[in-house]
C-alpha cells in the first residue's frame, strides 16, 4: 500500500510561484509512473502532468511552459514548480501514483492564486 502526502500549496499572487511536493511511501516508488492533477469548485479533476518512471513528462496544454514536474527517486518524491500562476489554477492539487492496475491517491492540497 503506498501512501502518498502532498504539501507545498498556499495562496499567491498571480504571476507567482510555488513548488508542490508529493512524498512517497510503502513501496518501490520508483516503479511508479507518477502524476499531479487538480479539481477546482464545482469542475472534474483534470490532469496537469505526468512523468514515467523513466523520467518521460507529460503536461497539459494549459500549463505547457509554466509548469515543471520532476522526480527524485532517491527521496520518494515527485515535485511540481508552478511558475507564472494564474487565478484559474485556483484549485485542489492532487497527486498520484500508477502502477499496472494499482492507482494511489495523495488527500490534496489547495492552491489559491488570487490577489
Amino acid at each position: 500500500q503506498v501512501q502518498l502526502v502532498e504539501s507545498g500549496g498556499g495562496l499567491v499572487q498571480p504571476g507567482g510561484s510555488l513548488r508542490l511536493s508529493c512524498a512517497g511511501s510503502g513501496g518501490v516508488f520508483s516503479i511508479y509512473g507518477m502524476g499531479w492533477y487538480r479539481q477546482a469548485p464545482g469542475k472534474q479533476r483534470e490532469l496537469v502532468a505526468t512523468i514515467t518512471s523513466a523520467g518521460s513528462t507529460k503536461y497539459a496544454d494549459s500549463v505547457k511552459g509554466r509548469f515543471t514536474i520532476s522526480r527524485d527517486n532517491a527521496k520518494n518524491t515527485v515535485y511540481l514548480q508552478m511558475n507564472s500562476l494564474k487565478p484559474e489554477d485556483t484549485a485542489v492539487y492532487y497527486c498520484q501514483a500508477a502502477f499496472a492496475s494499482l492507482n494511489y491517491w495523495g488527500q490534496g492540497t489547495q492552491v489559491t492564486v488570487s490577489s
